[in-house]
């Protein structure tokens, strides 16, 4: 039974949809079949995954609504271990609404989540940011999840409240742990991302913090623009280092 890794953020920005691609390539460089899936409406997972040329945009908001069968959505990538099922046509409606009620109203998120775990040694899912209710389903079906982190002041803000959310997930959900928050966007020659890394080590319970830090760099940005993970596209630039050691730090739970 495959392991199934939701990332969460309270809020936008702070480098989630980066880490749900690169951490599941760099999960799936180690051999473990990998399905990353985007149920976030903005869709973003589709610009970063190193889909092929002229990829399908369709996606789960596809299957969900019953146009498209399971096998019709889920994408080869360039590694041989990561599919990737897109968020689909919601990411191109105005309003999101619909999608949402169909996923509240129905089981098959959940269903998918089961099933995904059934048949791939991990299931990476980016959610969206908040703990609204199409966070909180995905919380639901998943074992593990992380929470990425900006090393910025506002990230102190809202980190609690974001534990919080997590903590009641937990009480509901037995099966749910928290495997860690992440410090992403570091910068090393900013005293501001400093002392926040710092403030966060400092306060926050031993274990609860991943050893590995995020970088910004600049390759990361551009992996992202050229539509690849920087794990694939840039091995040694310091982000995708991070992420390859990060999917070493979380090794002991895929076992």
């Amino acid at each position: 039974m495959g392991q199934v890794l939701a990332i969460a953020s309270q809020k936008g920005g702070v480098g989630k949809t980066t880490t749900a691609v690169n951490l599941a390539a760099a999960i799936a460089r180690t051999g473990l079949e990998t399905l990353l899936i985007d149920v976030d409406p903005q869709g973003a997972v589709r610009y970063g995954a190193g889909l092929r040329p002229g990829h399908a945009t369709h996606g789960f908001a596809d299957y969900l609504n019953g146009s498209k069968t399971l096998h019709e959505v889920i994408l080869p990538t360039s590694l041989p271990w990561l599919r990737v099922l897109l968020a689909g046509s919601v990411s191109d409606e105005a309003s999101h609404a619909a999608y949402q009620d169909r996923i509240m109203e129905t089981s098959t998120l959940g269903d998918l989540l089961a099933a995904a775990g059934a048949r791939s040694d991990v299931v990476v899912v980016d959610t969206p940011p908040g703990l609204g209710p199409l966070a909180r389903r995905v919380l639901e079906g998943s074992q593990q999840v992380i929470v990425p982190l900006q090393c910025e002041p506002l990230a102190l803000q809202t980190t609690p409240q974001m534990l919080r959310g997590i903590q009641s997930l937990i009480a509901a959900n037995e099966n749910l742990t928290l495997a860690g928050l992440l410090l992403t966007m570091y910068d090393e020659s900013s005293s501001i991302s400093q002392r926040v890394a710092e403030h966060v080590r400092r306060n926050l319970p031993g274990g609860m913090v991943f050893e590995t830090v995020i970088p910004r760099t600049s390759g990361a940005v551009e992996a992202f623009a050229a539509g690849q993970p920087v794990v694939l596209r840039d091995p040694s630039d310091a982000a995708a280092q991070a992420y390859t050691a990060l999917a070493t730090e979380l090794a002991p739970i895929f076992r």
